[in-house]
């Protein structure tokens, strides 16, 4: 690939190359992932920013439509919007329907959207292994605002606020135990709560479900990171497009804020040294794939198996040949 050529028409706002880069950063291939970061090297000078907006929920919550309803909504304001919707692939197979494009019809048909459904890879919290990547070359590309969509709510889905600016919970109006239905890491986690499908009969249920979780939300540390105000919860209807623009305001007024505070930069300088420390870690993992150390790991397995060794010596043993 030519970088300079690429990394050009990146910067030209070009989407076949923006498409064609991602899939590049996705790839495991050592030869591709080196022609990645040479490509991330050669971006990051251009010193653009977009709102990165994490965003996930319960499965049947109406994420793809929230999105495609509120960036239609950002798209006829004036803004560039990219959407980073990540889909669950397959534990057995490995593969996915990555059918997002075919939810979000109209959103799709934007000249100023672009949408990029991405396999998840079993990767803890749903998001995919490159998508901070695939997020700085939108930034690049000059989009204004990046939807990330995760696949679903776990304590350890929270790994998407370590890639966005605002990380949003969307929920469905619920009975009962609704609040069990959350862990608090990932309520500790998020900036906004949306309370969605507020309209029709399900209307005064929302608008109760949003006071619980306002109730919850007041009874958790305050951050250094919020204003007055925040968290906050608030009702929307992604069918009926009502709540979209406020809440988009809430969004604005909080980042900035954030802004003005020191808050944006002190974040993001945070989420690149764990992205960094991240990498190290998935490093180290892939060295244990390779051929001779698989034997190694295998030879060990055998023998704490058989009873021969701990599993704690055998770790160390195997640590000791990985560093050497």
């Amino acid at each position: 690939m030519d970088i300079e050529a690429v990394a050009d028409r990146i910067l030209d706002g070009d989407r076949r190359a923006l498409a064609r880069a991602i899939t590049l950063v996705e790839s495991g291939r050592e030869d591709h992932r080196a022609e990645a970061r040479a490509l991330l090297e050669r971006l990051k000078g251009a010193g653009r920013q977009a709102l990165r907006i994490g965003l996930s929920g319960t499965p049947g919550v109406g994420k793809s439509t929230f999105i495609e309803s509120f960036g239609l909504m950002l798209v006829k304001a004036g803004l560039r919007v990219a959407v980073l919707a990540v889909d669950p692939s397959s534990a057995r197979s490995g593969g996915s329907i990555l059918g997002d494009k075919t939810r979000m019809e109209f959103l799709s048909r934007e000249p100023a959207a672009f949408i990029r459904p991405s396999p998840s890879q079993t990767q803890l919290g749903g998001v995919a292994r490159r998508t901070r990547e695939a997020v700085a070359l939108c930034e690049a590309a000059g989009f204004d605002v990046v939807l990330i969509e995760t696949v679903g709510v776990g304590q350890s889905e929270t790994v998407v606020a370590e890639m966005s600016d605002l990380f949003v919970l969307l929920l469905a109006p619920a009975g009962g135990d609704e609040l069990q239905g959350v862990k608090r890491g990932i309520m500790e986690m998020a900036d906004l709560i949306l309370v969605n499908k507020a309209d029709g009969d399900l209307k005064s249920a929302a608008t109760r479900t949003c006071a619980d979780y306002a109730g919850a939300l007041r009874l958790l540390r305050k951050r250094a990171q919020d204003p007055e105000g925040y968290p906050k919860a608030m009702t929307v209807s992604a069918l009926e497009e009502h709540g979209l623009s406020v809440a988009w305001e809430a969004m604005c007024e909080l980042n900035d804020w954030r802004r003005a505070n020191g808050h944006f930069d002190g974040t993001r300088a945070q989420q690149a040294r764990h992205w960094f420390a991240e990498d190290v870690r998935q490093g180290l993992l892939a060295r244990l794939q390779t051929g001779e150390m698989r034997s190694v790991m295998d030879a060990l397995a055998a023998e704490v198996e058989a009873g021969q060794m701990t599993p704690s010596a055998a770790a160390a043993e195997a640590l000791e040949k990985l560093g050497g």
